[in-house]
């Protein structure tokens, strides 16, 4: 049996550790903002959404990896092989959009983590599209491809936003 790699499994546990950065700066802002305790248990749904993808990726990957068969039973392991990926862009993106608000929000000296927390978010949605697209080889069109592609972007623009609020 040949093992996984470790690309998918890392891009969810760094979005669950941003998540779970953003959850202890969020209510810590300034200016008592109302929000700030729902925001908090938002970024830890984030993260208890995103760490068991890390197993998810590993488990469907290997699967792929080892698939037997013809050419369809190998290509439906890879393509369940890219809905772990798919998710990990999706929460990731969902991390990145909340670190703006928090670093919007939240007290200057903390506004480097949420900052962080978004960039670290960012990075994993771009790895995760990256593995899903690596999955999908053979249909580059597919529309899961697009779609993590496209959050991917989002993330990272949601990052910048979250860099811009330091200024």
């Amino acid at each position: 049996m040949e093992t996984a790699s470790g690309g998918g499994p890392l891009a969810a546990v760094v979005t669950a550790s941003a998540a779970a950065l953003l959850a202890k700066v969020a209510p810590r802002a300034s200016n008592g903002w109302p929000d700030a305790a729902g925001v908090a248990a938002q970024a830890e749904a984030l993260r208890d959404r995103a760490a068991p993808l890390a197993a998810l990726a590993t488990s469907a990957y290997e699967a792929a990896i080892n698939a037997a068969g013809g050419d369809y039973e190998v290509g439906r392991a890879y393509a369940k092989a890219a809905e772990p990926p798919l998710r990990i862009v999706e929460a990731a993106a969902d991390v990145a959009a909340l670190a703006a608000l928090v670093a919007r929000q939240c007290d200057p000296a903390l506004r480097p983590d949420a900052v962080a927390a978004g960039l670290l978010a960012a990075g994993s949605a771009h790895a995760a599209a990256h593995l899903v697209a690596i999955n999908l080889t053979t249909a580059p069109n597919d529309e899961r491809v697009r779609r993590a592609d496209a959050l991917a972007e989002e993330a990272a623009r949601t990052a910048e936003e979250a860099r811009a609020a330091r200024e």
